[in-house]
Parts: structure tokens; C-alpha cells; sequence
């Protein structure tokens, strides 16, 4: 218990200090400016980390949960969004183990960081070796990819409900350019204020969706007939295991913490929080229209045009540009790493080199404008591995020998009574998520976007768009 208690502070000072180093002389030097670039610029507390995974955990797939709903019925709908939300809770504590075995590991043979963001398929090789290094280079860059490209269709898709002159094609380019700057933001030390700013405009836009589908009251001859399709059912369930598996960037903004052993429980306080957002905000939606969403991913399309709605889309807007600087960055840092720029201490330098990770995430979103489908296929085919397989499994094979687990930086949660029950916990998530998820989820995400395919066809001009009729000035919009 000595030699652990002592390795776990060891670790913790120099964690600290190495966070303390990449914040900068000029910051250290400058007592003047500190306060002001700490409060905006400089975070790395748990508060931060908080902030950082609520925040990037619910942003466009707030708009379509009620739609997963029309497909779940609410009684699945509810429960699903409970349990996706707690196992994604312990699998990003399962991550946050590994990192720390890993640092803690690296520490003791005096490897430095300084100037080195630390990312999951480094801790894969670090702890099981290149083949696993690869897998999860291969499953998180992907996801990252295209949950990059999600936000920019989401982009399009909103900004149509306020101005529809332009096609959502074109929207498209536009917010691509947009989210390009997030080539500026170094790294997730660096998103205090706009992980604050992004949880706020979600929180309304929540609230905005509840409050206006409960004054709205619910449409006329209004149905519920939902679980009655065995491909609609898993691809809304799908959606959901989206939703709780944002934590993809787990380990990047554990490293940005200037204590990372506060993390453990920190994604599950944010998942509650969550919680609070989600669940309110798709009951009411799915209680107001019902069927009605099954043609309607985008819950924005079924209220009517208002003052409040159209914050609510300019809000989530912004909450869209923070998303996208939240899943790109990772990509970022891979980039750097390739071609040598991640040492650069100059940020435009390095932003410049950061551009062509853009292009492919814009190209992507115009070739599959498909919002809401979209979501569940990258829940089935990638999140399912990326953030509940590959943990999991990692998980068990790290500590597979009694001296790993013997010696291992981190004791059990309290929760967990002993390694067997453990062992058993891991299984269960892997199985589940690998049959439920990845099976019967891919199965039914992809049939139900080959239909999308097959109905607009690749590089859609306007996807859902409604017919243009002749001018007017008070016209309805639809998804």
C-alpha cells in the first residue's frame, strides 16, 4: 500500500509540473496577465474537465434523441438513454486507468512529456503493444473524423431553419471554412471559456425544446406506435450509444488536467448532468409530435418559427464550432505527430500545418449530408469499438497477471469488490456492445442510410429540404 500511495504522489507532482511547463514563461513571468489568461485561456482543473465533457458529450445529437425516440417508443427511449449514460460512465473510467497505469509506467523509466500531448492509441502501445497501438489509432481517428463531419452537417442543417435562401450544400461550405479556425486553438488546455460557453448555449437550447414542445401541446390525432419496427428500434438505440460515446478525447483532456487522478468520476458527474438535458427535452418533443419525428431527424424542424427558436439555432451553432474543435484536435495532434510539427512551439506554424486535416472532413459531409442516420452508423460501426470495446478490453488484458494487478497505479473503485467481479463487469460490456451495438445496431444503421442513399443519393443538394414553391413570406420549414 506504501509503494503505491508513494508512486500515486510521485506521479501527481510531476504531472503538475510538467502541466506547469507547457503553460509558458510568458505566462508565469507575467503576474499581470495570469488572472485574465487563466480565467479565458489556461484551464486544466477538474472544473475544466468537467465543463470539457459535458460539453462535448451533448451538442447536435440533443436535436435528434426525440427522433430516436419516434423509433425506440419512450419507455426504450428512457431506458436506453440511462444505460448507454452509466456504461459509457465506466468505460471513460476504465480509459482514465489506463492513462494513468501508462504515465505512471513512463514516469518510473523518467520518460518526458514536455511539449507531447499523450493520445489513446499511445497508451494502447504503451501497455499492450504495436498491434493495439494500431486498432486504436485506426477505430479513433476514424470516429474523431467523422464526428467532425456530423457537426458540419448539423451546421447546414440548422442555419435552414433561419435562412433557407441558401441550399444546405452550400451552408455546408460555408460553416466548413468556419470551423477551420479551430486550427488556432492548441490544444484542450486551451478551452476553458469556450467549453463554458458551449455547455451554456446547449443547456438553453434543451430547455428551449421542453419548454416549447409542452406549450406547443401535441398535434392533432397525435400517434405513439413506436417499438414496431425491428430496424427503426436498433437504429434509434444506435443514436443513443452515439450520444454517450463522446469520449473519444478522454485521454487528451485528461492530459490538459493539471491533477489527471481527478478524473475518474469526473465523466460521470457530466453524464448527470447531461442527464438533465436529454432526457426532459426528448420526452417532450416525442410526447408533443410522436410519428411525426420519424420523418423529421432535426427536432428544430417540427416547432414553429420563432424568436426563442431561432437562439436556440444560433446557439447551437455555436455549440457546433466548439464540438467541431473538440473531435478535431485529437486529429490535430495525429497530424503534427506525422509530419514532425507536434514539437513546435509556434501556433501558427502549426496551424498551418493542421489545414489538411480539414479538407477530408468537408469533403465527407458533402458526399453524406444524412443528418440523424448518420449518428447511428458511426455509433454502431465505430463508437461501439472506439470507446466500449477497446477499453474494456484493454482493460483486461493489462491486468491479465497477478503482478499487474498487484502493482497496478490505481485500486479498484469502490464499487467494484474485486477483480473477478471486475473481470466479469468488462465481459459483459463487451459482449453486449458487440452483439447489441455492433450487430443488430449495424445491421439495422446501415440498412436505414443505404435508404437514404437510394432516396437523395450521395452528394444531396438539400437533404430533407421541402419542395420550393412560390414565394411567400410565411412558409414552413421542414427537416
Amino acid at each position: 500500500m506504501l509503494p503505491q500511495k508513494q508512486a500515486e504522489e510521485a506521479m501527481m507532482s510531476s504531472l503538475t509540473q510538467t502541466m506547469e511547463r507547457e503553460e509558458g514563461e510568458e505566462v508565469i513571468g507575467e503576474t499581470s496577465n495570469f488572472s485574465f489568461k487563466n480565467a479565458l485561456w489556461h484551464g486544466g482543473s477538474a472544473y475544466d474537465a468537467w465543463f470539457s465533457c459535458a460539453s462535448n458529450q451533448v451538442a447536435q445529437v440533443l436535436l435528434t434523441l426525440p427522433y430516436s425516440f419516434s423509433q425506440l417508443g419512450m419507455v426504450s427511449g428512457i431506458i436506453f438513454q440511462v444505460f448507454y449514460g452509466l456504461l459509457g460512465s465506466y468505460t471513460a473510467y476504465l480509459i482514465s486507468i489506463l492513462y494513468i497505469e501508462y504515465r505512471s509506467r513512463k514516469e518510473k523509466e523518467n520518460v518526458s512529456f514536455k511539449n507531447h500531448v499523450i493520445q489513446w492509441f499511445e497508451v494502447l502501445e504503451g501497455l499492450l503493444g504495436p498491434y493495439w497501438k494500431a486498432i486504436g489509432l485506426a477505430f479513433n481517428c476514424t470516429f474523431l473524423l467523422f464526428g467532425s463531419v456530423i457537426q458540419l452537417i448539423a451546421c447546414a442543417s440548422n442555419i435552414y431553419y433561419i435562412n433557407d435562401h441558401l441550399d444546405k450544400r452550400t451552408w455546408t461550405y460555408i460553416f466548413g471554412a468556419c470551423c477551420a479556425t479551430t486550427v488556432f486553438i492548441p490544444s484542450f488546455h486551451n478551452y476553458r471559456i469556450w467549453s463554458f460557453l458551449g455547455l451554456g448555449m446547449t443547456t438553453y437550447t434543451a430547455w428551449y425544446l421542453t419548454i416549447a414542445a409542452i406549450a406547443h401541446g401535441q398535434v392533432e390525432n397525435v400517434k405513439h406506435s413506436a417499438p414496431n419496427k425491428m430496424v427503426l428500434y436498433f437504429t434509434g438505440a444506435t443514436n443513443i450509444l452515439y450520444t454517450f460515446g463522446g469520449h473519444a478525447v478522454t485521454v487528451e483532456i485528461m492530459h490538459a488536467m493539471w491533477k489527471p487522478q481527478k478524473f475518474k468520476y469526473i465523466y460521470l458527474y457530466a453524464t448527470v448532468y447531461v442527464f438533465t438535458l436529454t432526457l426532459p427535452s426528448a420526452i417532450a418533443v416525442y410526447w408533443a409530435f410522436g410519428d411525426q419525428l420519424l420523418d423529421h431527424s432535426n427536432a428544430f424542424s417540427l416547432l414553429p418559427r420563432s424568436g426563442w427558436r431561432d437562439i436556440g439555432v444560433i446557439r447551437m451553432l455555436i455549440h457546433q464550432f466548439i464540438t467541431f474543435g473538440f473531435a478535431c484536435t485529437p486529429l490535430y495532434f495525429v497530424w503534427e505527430k506525422v509530419i514532425g510539427m507536434h514539437d513546435t512551439k509556434s501556433i501558427f506554424f502549426r496551424a498551418l500545418a493542421r489545414l489538411p486535416v480539414v479538407i477530408p472532413i468537408w469533403f465527407l459531409a458533402i458526399i453524406f449530408p444524412f443528418f440523424g442516420p448518420i449518428n447511428s452508423a458511426v455509433g454502431a460501426l465505430l463508437v461501439s469499438f472506439t470507446v466500449y470495446i477497446i477499453p474494456a478490453s484493454a482493460h483486461m488484458l493489462t491486468y491479465r497477471s497477478a503482478s499487474a494487478r498487484q502493482n497496478a497505479a490505481e485500486k479498484l473503485p469502490f464499487f467494484i469488490p474485486n477483480w473477478t467481479v471486475m473481470y466479469v463487469v468488462n465481459a459483459f460490456v463487451v459482449v453486449w456492445v458487440l452483439v447489441v451495438g455492433f450487430g443488430f445496431g449495424g445491421w439495422a444503421s446501415m440498412t436505414n442510410f443505404i435508404k437514404q442513399v437510394d432516396t437523395f443519393g450521395l452528394f444531396a443538394k438539400c437533404y430533407q429540404c421541402p419542395p420550393k414553391g412560390p414565394p411567400s413570406s410565411n412558409h414552413t420549414l421542414h427537416n
